[in-house]
């Protein structure tokens, strides 16, 4: 184990690179775990949570750490590559010591933890040493200010039961530039208690993007966990197809009742989706595609598949019809391709360039006919009208994955072709 240096504060080597003694990236460092050893013992750092290509978080032993400093980190790089799971009195710093309240053992008030440092002693082993603290009561803090920071020993402080209330800033703010389904990965690996302190730290909008990648029961858990205005307000950033497949999963008279606080609109869609059988093509598209009419010019249409919100399956294609414009639209008429936009000057009206050839799909039929047609024609996704024609949404590529994968696919350990190489940590 290296010596140099014998210190480290984990919040400066999160997103660190991880690499193997030959100089190949393993994975970027995501979290660091600790073992409670009791209230009169410093934590023993015990393994770094790295995430591998994939997106995979697996756990990495102190005993294969060879190297740490501030541009990198190097193990031995035989690592079990089976998704990280937390045990017995396992802690994550950043999921769960990172915003925990102290009280100072000598007296002079409490504070909040941003940063932890862990630190090897002779033998080589890794403890956690000192934290860097936040003044957070209004009370005397012997000479400091309300919100000046100082670093103490870990043992100069009562870090209390892990039960108590825990706030979330901190975790969030180190979390802010994670892709909607990486936050969801690290939130899953959570207790339930500690996911519920992050989700109500979370923006709505935010929330409802790591809501929708998510496994099904901790969706229900933390939707169950907010108050009802709260998960009404989530619900209605959530794609119309994601609230639906959620709320499906909650009781009747739970579900009504949220549907009753949704703003009416959006109620409408999701009710609308609800109706449909499982595994069909009205119950898995979004209602919400990208539609224009005929005389909308391709400037008008590259200006709304630009549209931040938008996945790039949905931006894929614009959907012409008749008004109204929302769905039930009017007349469906044909789809346009991007890459159609792309080939025609800016003033040029869609119903010029409309592809009439595909065939829409019916809002009845089977998930496996939908995903024939996809795989067929190559698409990204594919329109979805009713018995009297008129353009009901979308079946997207990612949705038809969703429907046709295992339902404990985003927490399974086993993906062909992850471990090549690795052996049992």
């Amino acid at each position: 184990m290296s010596t140099n240096p014998t210190r480290v504060f984990v919040a400066r080597l999160l997103g660190l690179d991880v690499f193997d003694p030959l100089g190949d990236r393993l994975g970027r460092l995501r979290d660091a775990v600790v073992l409670d050893l009791g209230p009169n013992t410093a934590p023993q750092a015990v393994g770094l949570v790295v995430e591998v290509p994939g997106k995979r978080r697996v756990f990495v032993p102190m005993t294969r750490v060879t190297s740490i400093d501030a541009t990198q980190i190097i193990c031995t790089g035989l690592v079990n590559l089976r998704r990280f799971e937390q045990r017995g009195a396992e802690m994550l710093v950043v999921g769960e010591l990172f915003d925990r309240r102290v009280t100072l053992r000598d007296g002079s008030g409490e504070a909040v933890i941003e940063d932890i440092a862990i630190e090897t002693d002779r033998a080589g082993d890794w403890h956690v040493s000192q934290v860097f603290i936040r003044r957070g009561s209004s009370s005397a803090l012997r000479g400091l200010r309300r919100g000046e920071r100082l670093i103490v020993d870990w043992l100069d402080a009562y870090h209390g039961d892990a039960a108590e209330p825990q706030g979330a800033s901190q975790f969030v703010a180190q979390h802010e530039d994670l892709k909607p389904a990486d936050f969801a990965d690290a939130l899953h690996e959570m207790s339930d208690k500690r996911r519920t302190e992050i989700a109500g730290a979370l923006q709505d909008d935010r929330l409802a993007d790591i809501l929708q990648e998510l496994p099904d029961d901790d969706q229900v858990q933390i939707l169950s966990s907010l108050h009802r205005e709260r998960a009404a307000d989530v619900l209605e950033e959530m794609d119309p197809d994601d609230a639906a497949d959620l709320l499906n999963q909650l009781p009747e008279a739970q579900k009504e009742d949220l549907l009753a606080l949704m703003e009416p609109e959006d109620a409408e869609d999701v009710r609308r989706l609800l109706q449909y059988e499982e595994d069909t093509a009205g119950s898995m598209m979004t209602t919400v595609p990208v539609i224009l009419p005929p005389e909308a010019t391709v400037a008008e249409a590259l200006a709304h598949v630009r549209r931040e919100e938008l996945t790039p399956a949905l931006a894929s294609s614009i959907f012409v019809c008749r008004p109204p414009l929302e769905t039930p639209t009017g007349r469906y008429l044909g789809v346009v391709h991007i890459q159609q936009l792309l080939r025609f000057p800016p003033p040029e009206q869609l119903g010029n360039i409309v592809d009439t050839d595909l065939e829409p799909i019916g809002d009845q039929a089977n998930i496996s006919e939908v995903a024939r047609i996809l795989a067929t024609y190559n698409l990204n996704s594919i329109p979805v009208v009713n018995a009297e024609g008129r353009l009901v949404g979308a079946v997207t590529v990612d949705d038809v994955l969703d429907h046709l994968l295992p339902d404990d696919w985003r927490a399974a350990n086993d993906y062909p072709g992850l471990t090549k190489g690795a052996t049992n940590g």
